[in-house]
């Protein structure tokens, strides 16, 4: 089975926002999550895209075939962490976290599910079915009424 990787490191956006739109896509079409990922508002969902275009233009220049590809596996790691400070009063001075992240996806064929054959003979190790005794029909309740 014929698998294509790509990667994107050091992107200025947490992993934790990427994540959001990663598990959108997560397990799609590989034409049906490029589509989904236009119209999604999410920031993280536009380096998405591009990546998944990437993936889907080296699938196109190595076999020719796009269709029945899916995404197999879309990971967000966490990437460096830039730290910056903020000046404060009393010249103190408040820290600052610019996060970044890497994104890999893996396209894959879509695997056909196979359908197990039925044995016409039962195997040793099979049991036979045991008969079930019907329970007797139960009688209907009969309400007596007293008269005065």
């Amino acid at each position: 089975m014929k698998e294509y990787r790509v990667k994107l490191a050091h992107l200025r956006i947490s992993a934790r926002k990427v994540r959001l739109v990663a598990d959108l896509v997560r397990g799609m079409d590989a034409v049906a999550a490029s589509a989904a990922l236009r119209f999604s508002t999410k920031r993280g969902a536009s380096p998405i895209s591009k990546l998944l275009d990437s993936a889907l233009a080296n699938a196109k220049m190595q076999d020719g075939a796009v269709e029945g590809l899916v995404i197999r596996e879309i990971r967000v790691d966490d990437g460096a962490i830039l730290k910056r400070s903020r000046p404060m009063s009393r010249g103190r001075a408040f820290p600052i976290e610019k996060r970044t992240s890497h994104i890999s996806i893996v396209l894959s064929q879509k695997e056909e599910k196979k359908v197990k054959k039925e044995a016409a003979t039962p195997e040793k190790n099979e049991k036979k079915p045991v008969a079930v005794k019907k329970a007797a029909p139960k009688k209907a309740a009969t309400k007596t009424v007293a008269k005065k």
